[in-house]
């Protein structure tokens, strides 16, 4: 599983407004990497669990904390990297080839995630022992 891209932190759009503040994300924007093909999001995670525990071969994201907090935690096969996540303005990208778990869910968090895929079962690996095999190539 090689890969030349690199986790990061992306600062997207703040419009401010007495009324309440807009942030967005578009393709072609030129804040992230991909054309959006899907967008997901995860809530009401229990108190103690936590989501995500693969990788992907080719899908890349974009993870954004729309409300509340939570902790991304990638590893590449050789180290971990820990982000936490608490702001709707700043989002995680992360290319394929990580391995990804997320935790630490504030109550009434909500976990958006942006891709650049359609769902394909094909494109995940699940099992860690393999995922550790494929990054040492």
């Amino acid at each position: 599983m090689e890969n030349n891209k690199e986790p990061r932190i992306v600062d997207l759009p703040r419009i401010y407004d007495p009324r309440g503040n807009l942030t967005f994300v578009e393709n072609g924007q030129g804040l992230i990497l991909f054309a959006i093909e899907r967008v997901y999001w995860t809530y009401d995670v229990p108190a103690g669990e936590s989501r995500g525990g693969h990788s992907h071969y080719e899908a890349e994201e974009l993870i954004v904390a729309t409300s509340g907090s939570f902790q991304v935690n990638l590893f590449d096969g050789r180290e971990w990297r820990h982000y936490s996540l608490n702001l709707p303005y700043k989002g995680l990208y992360v290319p394929p080839g990580y391995w990804r778990t997320l935790d630490n869910f504030s109550s009434g968090s909500v976990c958006m995630v942006l891709t650049s895929a359609t769902y394909s079962e094909d494109d995940y690996v699940r099992d860690f022992d393999e995922f550790i095999k494929l990054s040492a190539r």
